[in-house]
């Protein structure tokens, strides 16, 4: 006997939109925006050109965005780390999510933070700079430090565009040093300009003193 197919189930709204953000995000890692159209991203999906204008009626600059912020959303999971334990080894955990993250959305992550794109806009830089103030909000509350000065903010700013910029050179390197070297010389690299900023500001001298004492 021939088996029966499996029913047919009609996705609800939120699952077919899910469903398209997940292809059009599977396309925009590993191609830059401009080269992705949305008949890539039906064809990716398994649907008509028609039913994601539906989904996205503004075209492939609502998607892109929509898809960014699904993308910002899993970053900002990436920061999300117990306080507990030494602070360093955080740091670490914290990285290789981040690393992970880049590593899975290659090109698209290179277009993002490289700029330049036609589907570039206030909105998308907007998405994209909120994800840099929740990575300094969440050091700063693991540094334990309600209220930072000028100096640390700029120092935890300064760390987080090298952070950067280290992950698109690293892709542009073929993802050479390996992910655990690159992510052990970034946290050396977050000891080192806080060790630095330490001799000019008492705020970031009692955190060095402090909370970094025990393992620097």
């Amino acid at each position: 006997m021939t088996p029966a197919a499996p029913a047919y189930r009609r996705l609800s709204v939120e699952e077919r939109r899910s469903q398209l953000l997940e292809a059009a995000l599977s396309l925009f890692a590993h191609r830059v925006p401009e080269d992705v159209s949305l008949d890539d991203v039906a064809e990716a999906a398994g649907v008509s050109r028609p039913l994601v204008y539906r989904y996205f009626p503004g075209g492939k600059q609502q998607l892109y965005e929509a898809a960014l912020r699904s993308a910002a959303d899993e970053l900002h999971h990436c920061f999300d780390e117990p306080h507990d334990g030494p602070l360093l080894p955080r740091l670490a955990r914290v990285l290789d999510r981040y690393l992970t993250f880049v590593g899975r959305h290659d090109a698209g992550f290179s277009a993002l933070l490289q700029g330049g794109s036609v589907v570039e806009t206030s909105r998308t830089t907007a998405i994209v700079d909120g994800v840099r103030r929740a990575a300094a909000e969440a050091i700063y509350s693991h540094l334990a430090v309600a209220e930072p000065g000028p100096r640390l903010r700029m120092t935890v700013r300064m760390w987080i565009t090298a952070v950067e910029a280290a992950s698109l050179i690293w892709l542009d390197e073929d993802k050479q040093p390996p992910a655990d070297e690159l992510r052990d010389w970034l946290v050396d690299q977050f000891v080192a300009v806080l060790m630095v900023t330490a001799a000019r500001d008492a705020q970031t001298a009692e955190l060095v003193r402090g909370a970094l004492a025990a393992e620097t």
